[in-house]
């Protein structure tokens, strides 16, 4: 045997050896998968009020610059919503206990948004969508808020 011949056999025998190891680490392995938040449908609600709410306050403070003075109250309203959706959804990524304490306030921000976007929904799109999707957070906040 020479050397080019012992090279190449010990080679392919360690490949075989990392082989096994690998098949046999794989068949061993277990996974730890991470449960669905207890809190998912709320998640979804906030995300979308935000994403929602981003577009119709683009939408009110395009308006406000031509003058479109009626739109302040639909900005202030939805910049709120906003600012609080934001820390919800994080909140109950976190399945945090402060979670329900910011869906009480979240709920009355939602209600007063959805208010606001009503006044607007015949004319605005993004108004409605806002409106529609601030309900839909009420009603998840609705069943945790304290």
């Amino acid at each position: 045997m020479n050397r080019r011949e012992l090279l190449l056999g010990s080679v392919a025998l360690a490949g075989t050896a990392f082989a096994n190891r690998v098949q046999s680490a794989e068949m061993n392995h277990e996974h730890h998968h991470h449960e669905m938040s207890l809190n998912a449908a709320l998640v979804t609600a906030a995300a979308d009020c935000v994403q929602k709410g981003q577009v119709c306050l683009n939408h009110c403070l395009f308006l406000l610059g031509n003058g479109d003075k009626a739109m302040a109250d639909c900005a202030k309203s939805v910049n709120e919503i906003l600012a609080l959706c934001g820390a919800l959804q994080g909140l109950a990524n976190q399945e945090s206990t402060y979670l329900p304490k910011l869906a009480k306030v979240a709920m009355d921000a939602c209600k007063k948004c959805e208010d606001e976007c009503k006044k607007h929904e015949d004319k605005h799109e993004a108004c409605k969508a806002c409106g529609e999707s601030c309900a839909a957070c009420y009603k998840e906040c609705k069943k945790i808020a304290v």
